[in-house]
């Protein structure tokens, strides 16, 4: 599961790339001719949209994958076990006003005048 972790934060980075790498698609507030067909740069732009969505698909399909291992228990059974028994180790907090301990005395007041 982690090997999937970590390959679903570097398609993330990678498809962050490719959206900054991106040129304006030219719609909004641009005016003018279409720029982006000039010299061959829509060929780029068709390549960069493609991979932004198989990129997309692929953090879709692993956090779909790392869902599904998690709620099935993919984890590894010592991890999952050690973690638990430390959960049930672990004391319940007693309710407010329950056994408190006796609160510790007030230290007693020192004379800090000057004679």
């Amino acid at each position: 599961m982690l090997f999937l972790i970590i390959l679903l934060i570097i398609v993330c980075v990678a498809l962050g790339l490719f959206v900054l790498i991106q040129n304006p698609k030219g719609g909004g507030l641009a005016t003018g001719g279409s720029g982006s067909n000039m010299f061959g740069v829509q060929r780029t732009g068709d390549v960069l949209e493609k991979g932004t969505w198989v990129l997309l698909t692929l953090v879709v399909v692993l956090t779909l994958s790392i869902t599904t291992i998690a709620k099935s228990g993919g984890s590894s059974a010592g991890e999952a076990s050690k973690i638990q028994e430390h959960l049930d180790k672990t004391p319940t907090p007693s309710p407010i006003g329950g056994n408190t301990a006796p609160a510790a005395p007030a230290p007693a007041a020192t004379d800090t005048t000057k004679k």
